[in-house]
């Protein structure tokens, strides 16, 4: 039995929004990932069987490595369709907004958003949302962004309306937020979710293959490279950092989502529970963590690296070098873990 988590008089004002309205948009955080795209996929299939102009916009495209999930082909990219991103989002009467919890984190969408007098329905799973929305669902508690848009859909009772394709979009949200059901699943009711999901008779093994399984040749050199020679381990602080620079992302013809899984890679060896990864991009050095158990990366992220997350997947960025970035980890690695005045090369990579 799945118990009801959020608040019934939060569901009535839903309800009434959605049922006082025709043109409905529906927006993701930058740089969308399976659980952003599962998500917004998913609740716009529903609300357009239900008869809604239901339109999804992303601030920015969708890596290819997502090309799989269905619906992804109808998305209104702001990046690469700005006037009919402006349109769709002036005219909507009802705006969600999936997976992020400010307007910052939808790019230059954000400048279209907030002046609008249009009501703005918050569905998502990180810490600290803004106060700005009509509606606010937010449980960091929860698995995913796609675990909750389940939840809304069954405490609005449209679950009927969830049909193959829906279903399929909420499983991989779902899977690739927990790393494959490896972290922030630990809730028995999220495998009763995950198996109603599953009840719509999807391929499973399919979408489980290509959205944990599937990799270009170029995606799986580069993994072996950031493995064999760029893995630098700190057993005795139980850590592990991964760096790639631009020479080093372009000399393997890097896309976007070709080191969505690497960080997670070192958790594999015992001694090791909790891992960086740092990717230069154009302007800055994007920091993915992971960890496992009661150690929280969410606090690295939020503490050093001007992000956040959960506790055992977080994220953030540092403006500058990637020596400086590097530079701050060790910095952090001597801020929890001080040397020891007897071995002063406890903080050195093997």
């Amino acid at each position: 039995m799945i118990s009801p988590l959020i608040d019934e008089n939060t569901i009535d004002r839903l309800r009434a929004l959605i049922n006082g309205v025709q043109r409905i948009a529906i927006t993701c955080h930058k740089s969308p990932d399976g659980d952003a795209l599962g998500s917004t996929l998913a609740l716009c299939h529903v609300l357009r069987r239900l008869g809604k102009d239901a339109v999804v916009v992303t601030p920015d495209m969708a890596p290819k490595s997502l090309d799989f999930v269905p619906g992804v082909r109808d998305l209104v990219v702001f990046t690469k369709h700005e006037l009919r991103a402006r349109h769709v989002m002036k005219e909507a009467q009802l705006i969600f907004c999936l997976d992020f919890n400010a307007l910052q984190r939808i790019d230059r969408l954000g400048e279209i958003v907030e002046p609008l007098n249009t009501p703005r329905v918050l569905i998502d799973h990180h810490l600290h949302p803004e106060d700005i929305f009509t509606v606010s669902i937010s449980h960091p508690e929860a698995s995913s962004t796609c675990e909750l848009v389940f939840r809304v859909l069954m405490q609005l009772g449209l679950l009927r309306f969830l049909d193959r394709q829906a279903a399929s979009c909420l499983y991989v949200g779902m899977l690739t937020d927990t790393g494959g059901f490896a972290y922030s699943c630990d809730d028995p009711e999220f495998y009763e979710i995950v198996s109603l999901v599953m009840r719509r008779r999807f391929d499973r093994i399919k979408f489980y293959n290509l959205a944990m399984n599937t990799f270009s040749a170029d995606s799986l050199r580069l993994q072996g490279y950031a493995m064999s020679d760029k893995m630098q381990l700190y057993p005795a602080q139980g850590a592990a950092l991964i760096t790639l620079d631009k020479a080093e992302l372009e000399r393997f013809n890097y896309n976007r989502g070709d080191t969505e899984t690497l960080v997670n890679k070192p958790l594999a060896i015992p001694e090791i529970y909790w891992s960086v990864f740092m990717r230069e991009d154009a302007d800055r050095i994007k920091i993915s963590c992971r960890s496992q158990g009661d150690f929280s990366v969410s606090d690295i992220c939020s503490r050093y690296f001007n992000g956040g997350g959960h506790e055992n997947a977080a994220g953030g960025e540092f403006m500058g070098s990637m020596d400086d970035a590097v530079a701050l980890f060790h910095q952090v690695l001597h801020d929890l873990f001080p040397p020891d005045n007897n071995n002063e090369q406890n903080n050195q990579p093997t």
